[in-house]
């Protein structure tokens, strides 16, 4: 069985000091590099948040609060500050992540009118990223996941990639939640269990 690696948006914003910064995100950077070195992939492929300025998923450019809900373009948006922007720092991968081993990056989220959490689809489910293309041209049947952050982006990579009949192995070491709800991060866990996500210590 042919496995790929997908590592989840490990970037500068996401990362401490960031302008997003996950908790204990420097520290699952190890762990990521660790089974890099220790197993064979066919592929390892790192998603990439990138964002033009003026995208509709931050705050700023609705006149709301970080950490409002609204309603955009018909789906629920939670307002983040400005991260990720295309070209910038923030958007660039952490140093510490070795790279010499990555086959391919995917960019996500750069339609300006819909955030896209998953590496394979935007949240409106219409448009995709060319990741599951990408995995099927290479024959990958079974996929790894780390990476940022657990409760959006890892989570809804991991159901994504279950859905469309992948076996989907998220590595618990290598990730770390947001917690924009207190319970964020566990609840992740447990709605991707319940879609055959196989929770790898």
């Amino acid at each position: 069985m042919k496995k790929a690696l997908i590592i989840v948006d490990m970037q500068n914003d996401f990362c401490e000091g960031g302008a997003l910064a996950v908790p204990g995100s420097n520290e699952i950077i190890p762990y990521i590099n660790l089974l890099m070195e220790e197993n064979e992939y066919e592929q390892i492929i790192l998603t990439q948040d990138w964002h033009p300025a003026d995208h509709k998923s931050f705050a700023s450019n609705n006149g709301k609060k970080i950490g409002d809900n609204i309603i955009l373009n018909g789906i629920p948006q939670h307002m983040w500050p400005d991260h990720c922007v295309q070209g910038t720092f923030g958007a660039e991968f952490h140093k510490d992540l070795n790279r010499d081993k990555v086959t391919h990056i995917i960019q996500k989220g750069t339609n300006v009118d819909f955030d896209s959490y998953s590496g394979f689809q935007d949240n409106n489910h219409f448009v995709k990223t060319g990741l599951d293309d990408f995995l099927k041209y290479h024959d990958i049947q079974l996929v790894e996941i780390v990476g940022l952050a657990l409760d959006f982006c890892v989570k809804y990579t991991c159901l994504d990639a279950a859905k469309l009949g992948y076996v989907t192995c998220l590595h618990f070491n290598g990730t770390s939640a947001v917690n924009v709800k207190p319970d964020g991060g566990k609840n992740a866990i447990f709605e991707m269990v319940q879609n055959t996500v196989t929770v790898l210590g």
